[in-house]
This record gives structure tokens, sequence and C-alpha cells, in this order.
């Protein structure tokens, strides 16, 4: 087995790159949304952007730290930092503070820490362990179910806590899973089952009721030769979906609060909420739309300076982007992401370790999940469910809970000759 040479061994310098530019990108951002003229120093701590800034200084140190360790420690240790990461959870939901609704927090003097933003690469690490020592068989059940509970395990825990968005990141590991063989149906049904939802609230239920067995009977009567034998799956089958249909019917009804129901009716188009429920949504495009092609200019946005959007230098970060710098700004931004994301795919692919080649991809799918999420939010196409923009978005937790999920994988392919 080669050891890598050198202090920081074959680091690849394009995404360290790619990190300190969007970090960048993000700490400007965060003071034009927040600027304070009585406050204009950058560096000022009693600032959001400030604080963004010892957050960044802490992150670079910890970014350095995880270099300069051994990359085996990360394989010996993922069950460690797995439970370590879930008995906190449990602790927060026991324990901690209440911030917009959601008991996430440890409150610490006058910062605040979210545990579920650490999980996430410790689940990914025990993800990748955990497969690297039981590959997957689309026959074989057991292996796809306990992975899937090192995923849901956390899920549920953050579930508890009242964040639903953060939850919902965990999903996108699931993916990773399908890429090392666990049954596609297993991705495929969930999706069906979404679209099968989403119909139901724009069309009905019935009329979705009645699409569904027009469309199996096609199925049965043109496609499987109307075979008897095969009759007995299709009535199953729409058994099944009658069953969600109505199920989901009544869920909405009696289940979700009137909040939660009118968000998703703006988002699906079915509302229009200019002043409540899509007010923020509704500000974001006037703010991003109003930035053109070039944009309005640093701290030129006036959408950004009398504090239109709520959360703008949070989880509506990227419309502070749209108004200032444009199109263009906006469009760097995304290619920044978009190389981010398959340059973790590209080299994760290319590991001798099975654990590294799992472990980078669920980093990028995290990651991706974050931005089309995000920025699909930001811009009304999808709900509105409260997860940062990484590496942009104000917050100490994301900061350093993505700086530790990317530069645990860089140190991986810096030791990728290695097989652990």
């Amino acid at each position: 087995m080669r050891e890598q040479k050198g202090l920081f061994g074959k680091v690849d310098w394009l995404l360290v790159i790619t990190y300190l530019a969007l970090v960048v990108i993000g700490w400007i951002n965060i003071y034009a949304a927040v600027y304070d003229e009585t406050h204009h120093s950058i560096m000022d701590t009693s600032c959001n952007y400030g604080k963004q800034m010892i957050f960044i200084i802490a992150s670079i140190v910890i970014a350095i730290i995880i270099l300069l360790l051994d990359a085996k420690i990360f394989f010996s240790f993922a069950w460690f930092f797995y439970i370590g990461a879930m008995l906190v959870l449990i602790g927060v939901a026991l324990f901690g503070s209440e911030v917009a609704g959601a008991k996430a927090w440890f409150k610490i003097g006058n910062f605040s820490i979210q545990p579920a933003e650490f999980a996430k690469a410790a689940t990914a690490l025990a993800l990748a362990k955990y497969l690297s020592h039981n590959p997957l068989d689309p026959r074989i059940i057991k292996p796809q179910f306990l992975a899937a509970t090192i995923i849901l395990l956390p899920v549920l825990l953050i579930i508890l806590q009242n964040d639903t968005g953060t939850a919902l990141v965990f999903f996108a590991l699931f993916v990773a899973m399908y890429r090392e063989g666990m049954s596609g149906w297993v991705i495929i049904i969930p999706v069906l089952i979404a679209l099968l939802c989403v119909l139901t609230l724009l069309l009905g239920e019935w009329w979705i009721i009645a699409g569904v067995a027009l469309t199996l009977f096609a199925i049965w009567y043109f496609l499987l030769k109307y075979k008897m034998k095969k009759l007995k799956y299709v009535l199953a089958i729409f058994g099944c979906c009658v069953f969600i249909i109505l199920g989901f019917d009544t869920a909405f009804d009696y289940v979700l609060s009137d909040y939660q129901k009118n968000r998703i009716y703006v988002t699906l188009g079915m509302e229009k909420d200019q002043l409540n429920v899509g007010y923020n949504v509704h500000q974001s495009l006037i703010a991003i739309g109003s930035g053109g092609m070039k944009g309005k200019g640093f701290l030129e946005g006036t959408q950004t300076k009398f504090d239109f959007v709520p959360e703008q230098s949070t989880d509506f970060i990227f419309c502070t982007v749209g108004e200032e710098w444009g199109f263009i700004g906006s469009s760097i931004v995304i290619l920044l992401f978009v190389f981010l994301i398959f340059r973790i795919l590209r080299n994760a692919e290319r590991q001798r370790s099975v654990f590294s080649r799992i472990y980078g991809c669920c980093v990028a799918l995290i990651f991706a999940f974050h931005v089309v999420v995000n920025i699909g939010m930001v811009l009304g196409l999808l709900p509105v469910i409260g997860i940062p923009l990484p590496f942009l978005s104000y917050g100490g937790s994301s900061l350093l809970g993505f700086t530790i999920l990317l530069f645990i994988f860089i140190k991986q392919d810096a030791n990728r000759l290695s097989l652990l």
C-alpha cells in the first residue's frame, strides 16, 4: 500500500479554491444583506458579518487540522462519530433551545450550535463504512434495511426537533445506496407516491383515482396482452394507489397545520398569498428580477437595503446575489456550485477505497440537495423548507458543518492511492 508524500499529500487545490471563493462570496453578500451604516466595518463582530468572519477563521483552522490528520482516522472512528452525533441529537431534542419554532440548538453564551449540521458528515461516514463492508444486492433485504436505518435514525431525531427541512436532506443519501446496488424501485416508488400526492392536491382525489384506474387498465390490456394471471397484480397496485390517495387526502386535511397547507398551496400555484405565507418568495423574486443582467451594484440593492426580504442573510442569501450582482453574478455562483459538486463526484469515482468513494458520493449529494432546494425555494419553484445555501448563508453551524463534510473528503482524496 502506497502512502502519500508531503504535508498535505495530493490535495485537490481546485476544490479548496472553489470552497474559499464561495465562502468569500457569502461573506460579502452577508455584509450587503445586513449592512449597517453605524457599523460599516466588515469585521465588526457586533454584526452578523463580523461574526461570520469568526466562523470563517474557525472553519479554515478546522479544515487545516483535517488535512493534517491521518485519513484512516475517519474510517476507523466512523461509528464513534455517528453514535456521538446521535447522542447529541437526542440531547438537543430534550434540552435544546428553540429558535424559529425548531428545538434544534444549544446556546453557548452569545453563540448557538445546531448539531444536525454536523450529523450530516457523521451519517455519511457511517453509511460509507457500513456499505464498504456490506455490498448491496437488490435481492437481499437485510443490508439495505440496515443501511436505510443509518439514514433514517438522524431523520427521526431531527424531526423530533421540529426541523423538517434539515431532516429531508438526509434522504439524498438513498441515491448513494442506489449507486452501490440498491434496487431502483426504492427511489422510483417514493417519487411516484409524491407525484400521486401532488396530483391529488391539484386535481382532486376522485379524478386521480379514475386516472390511475384507466392507466392500469391500459397497461394490462395493451402491454400485458390482458393476461389474467397479471390482473391480480394490477388490482393490487390499484388498491395501493387508492389507499395512498385517500390516506394522503385525509392526512393533509387533519394532520397538517393551516400554515403548512397554505405554504404548499402557494408553492403549487393554487393560491396567491403575497403578504403572509408567500411574502418571502414574492419579495425574493422582486429582488432577483430587479437585478437584471449586471445587478444594481454592491450595497445598491433596494430590496436588500430596506429589509424587504426576511431571513435574507441566511436562507434567502441568493436573492442578495441576484439583486446586487444580477444574472451574471448569480450564474457565476451557480457554476461554482456545479463545478464543486461534479468535481467531488469525479474525484469520488477515482478512489481505490470503497469507503472514500461512497463518502464522496454522499458529500456531493448533500451539497446538491442543499443547492437545488435552496435556490429553488428562493425562486419560488420549491416549497420554503428553511435550509441554508452552502458556504453563502450566514451561520456558524452550517459553515463549520459543510467545511468538515467537504474537507474530510478532500483528505480522503489526497490519500486516494490507499485502500482504506
